[in-house]
């Protein structure tokens, strides 16, 4: 009797192929090859039928009568696992696995396609409901809490606040799928994001852009090529007015500089509006980012306000009550 424990070499040409959830029937490249070299050609019992009846393969015999024709010619299988028991027992008698590439990004398949099952019918009654409006104050409190992250140097927070700024993004493309009038999908998003970049970016993928030998000179030919583009009748079109006031003052100031605007014309006058109006646009026209200034000095405020509340409560004194001097017998020397 057979030893049970030796295994039929698989001849030359045998191989598994593990193919990708998120790529479906794509096959890699290696296996093309493979693919005309093989005598038979079967399919794991993971596999999904009409892909099965796509390639024209039949289904896969029982792990060992599979092994034992891999000894005898050339058998490719496809599978969806390598752990499925026809994939692992021909891996085990020697066939190499070839697995399908998925370039970076495939991921966000991933995510397009949770999405759409949670606004799909039998998904959350929430998400379901949503609008583009509804949706508006958690795309600003996302955005912020992103950038409480950065500017806290918090990786862990940083990649999740990155997905939830992602999510805002997938739910409004999801929504606007649904739109009988005018109807737009994530693709279209992306594809249009794509197009951006590449008309944006000529020095990258042209034959080159005389006007761009650097970050800044880019940057200038980033806005003359937007507004040539989306044919802006003003420097200031497309600036968002509903933006913080700080970072608004400041953008206002960068766009008009541009357009070649004297600081001379900024605005004049004592009110409190315009002294901040001007600090901004000076900082930005200075290469500064005077939101993000102004942000960094009221987050040391608020954390130099907390650390005198904890030393008057670890002192007994209710910070509530202490009055002007209190606050300044435990207000945090300057570090």
């Amino acid at each position: 009797m057979q030893d049970p424990t030796l295994r039929p070499v698989p001849v030359p040409g045998c191989a598994i192929v593990v193919l990708s959830d998120r790529l479906g029937a794509v096959l890699p490249a290696a296996a093309v090859p493979l693919l005309r070299e093989a005598e038979a050609v079967y399919v794991a019992s993971d596999v999904d039928d009409a892909l099965r009846a796509a390639m024209g393969a039949a289904p896969a015999p029982t792990p060992s009568a599979l092994v034992a024709e891999a000894g005898e010619r050339p058998v490719l299988l496809v599978a969806a696992d390598a752990a499925d028991p026809a994939a692992a027992a021909l891996h085990a008698a020697g066939a190499p696995v070839l697995g399908t590439p998925e370039p970076v990004g495939a991921a966000l398949l991933d995510a397009v396609a949770a999405m759409d099952r949670l606004r799909s019918p039998g998904g959350c009654p929430w998400d379901a409901e949503q609008t583009h409006e509804s949706l508006r104050q958690y795309l600003i409190e996302e955005t912020y809490e992103l950038l409480e992250a950065i500017e806290d140097g918090d990786r862990a927070a940083l990649r999740e606040e990155l997905g939830d700024v992602l999510l805002q993004v997938l739910f409004h493309s999801r929504v606007a799928s649904e739109d009988p009038a005018d109807p737009f999908s994530v693709d279209d998003v992306a594809g249009d994001l794509v197009a951006k970049l590449v008309g944006r970016h000529p020095h990258v993928f042209a034959d080159g852009d005389p006007h761009v030998h650097d970050a800044t000179s880019q940057q200038h030919r980033w806005e003359e090529l937007k507004q040539a583009e989306k044919r802006r009748e003003s420097s200031l079109d497309g600036v968002a007015t509903g933006q913080p006031a700080v970072a608004l003052a400041a953008k206002l100031a960068q766009r008009t500089a541009r357009a070649g605007l004297p600081a001379d014309l900024l605005p004049e006058g004592d009110s409190s509006g315009e002294l901040l109006f001007v600090v901004a646009a000076l900082a930005k026209l200075a290469g500064e980012d005077p939101e993000g200034e102004l942000r960094a000095v009221a987050r040391r405020f608020a954390e130099r306000v907390r650390e005198a509340e904890r030393s008057a409560r670890a002192a007994g004194v209710d910070p509530a009550t202490m009055g002007p001097t209190g606050w300044r017998r435990f207000w945090p020397a300057s570090s």
